[in-house]
C-alpha cells in the first residue's frame, strides 16, 4: 500500500503466507505507531505467529488524518485495524480475531478458553476510563481492586503469563491496556500501580522483555495524546516535538 509507512513485523521467507496488518498511525507523527489498543493487540498476536515462522508479517501504518488515496478507495472510512490475508480484507475487530484464530496458521494456539482469566481482565479498561473521567479516590480504588485481582491470580498461578508459561490471546489483550494505565493513568490522574503488587510487576517485566510487546508499543506521547483527543484537548507544540519516550521500568525489588 502506498502512502503508509511499512515495517516488517517478523522473520519473512518466501514460502510463508504473508499477512498484512494495517494499523493507525500516531496522531502526532504519522510515521510512528498510534495508540489504538486493538491495533496493538492484533500486532502482538501476529508478531508471535511470525516469531514461530508460521506467517510472514507486514505492518502498514496509515495516518487517518491524511489517508493515502488507495486506502480511501479500498476501505472508504473504515478505520484500522484491518487485516489482509491473500487479498481478503478483514475489517471488524471481532472478525479479525476470529480470522486469526481460525484461518491463520498457528493462530488457534493463541486462543485459550479460560473463563476465570477472561472475567478478571474484562473490566479493567472500563474502570480505567472511569478513573480518567472522575479522577477521584473511589474510581482509583475500583481500578486498583481489579489490578489486585490480576496480581493475585498471577501470584497463585506462579507462571510467566496469565494462563501459563506461554503467551496467549489474553496477554495480547491485557498488556496494551496495562501500558495505557501506567502512562495515561500517571499523566492524567496521578495514578501509579503500587509496588506491593509484586506479581503484576513481574508480569510487566516479562512484558517489557518481549519483542512482541516492544515492537508494537506506541510511544508515551502517543498514548497521552490519544486521551487528550478524546477529552477535546491538544498537545502543546513542545510536547509534539519531544523525542518519543517509552515507559518500560519496573521497581528494583521485582
Amino acid at each position: 500500500m502506498s502512502g503508509g509507512s511499512e515495517e516488517n513485523g517478523g522473520v519473512a521467507t518466501g514460502s510463508l503466507p504473508e499477512i498484512e496488518l494495517i494499523i493507525k498511525a500516531s496522531t502526532i507523527d504519522g510515521r510512528r505507531k498510534g495508540a489504538c489498543l486493538f491495533c496493538h493487540e492484533y500486532f502482538m498476536d501476529l508478531y508471535l505467529l511470525a516469531e514461530l515462522k508460521t506467517i510472514a508479517l507486514k505492518i502498514t501504518t496509515v495516518d487517518m488524518l491524511k489517508p493515502p488515496p488507495d486506502f480511501r478507495s479500498n476501505f472508504e472510512a473504515t478505520p484500522p485495524p484491518i487485516l489482509i490475508d491473500s487479498g481478503l480484507a478483514v475489517l471488524e475487530n471481532d472478525k479479525i480475531e476470529r480470522h486469526i484464530m481460525k484461518s491463520i496458521p498457528g493462530g488457534h494456539n493463541l486462543f485459550i478458553q479460560d473463563k476465570e482469566v477472561a472475567s478478571k481482565i474484562e473490566n479493567v479498561y472500563s474502570k480505567f476510563k472511569i478513573m480518567l473521567l472522575k479522577k477521584d479516590e473511589s474510581s482509583k480504588n475500583n481500578l486498583l481492586s481489579n489490578l489486585k485481582k490480576i496480581n493475585d491470580h498471577l501470584g497463585e498461578k506462579g507462571s510467566r503469563f496469565l494462563t501459563g508459561d506461554t503467551m496467549c490471546c489474553f496477554d495480547c489483550e491485557l498488556m496494551p491496556k496495562l501500558q495505557h494505565i501506567r502512562v495515561a493513568g500517571s499523566f492524567f490522574a496521578d495514578f501509579q500501580i503500587p509496588g506491593e503488587l509484586s506479581s503484576l510487576w513481574k508480569y510487566l517485566q516479562e512484558m517489557y522483555n518481549l519483542d512482541a510487546f516492544t515492537q508494537s508499543c506506541p510511544a508515551d506521547q502517543d498514548i497521552i495524546n490519544h486521551y487528550k483527543l478524546q477529552q477535546g484537548t491538544k498537545m502543546t507544540k513542545r510536547e509534539e516535538l519531544e523525542e518519543p519516550s517509552f515507559t518500560n521500568t519496573v521497581p528494583i525489588a521485582v
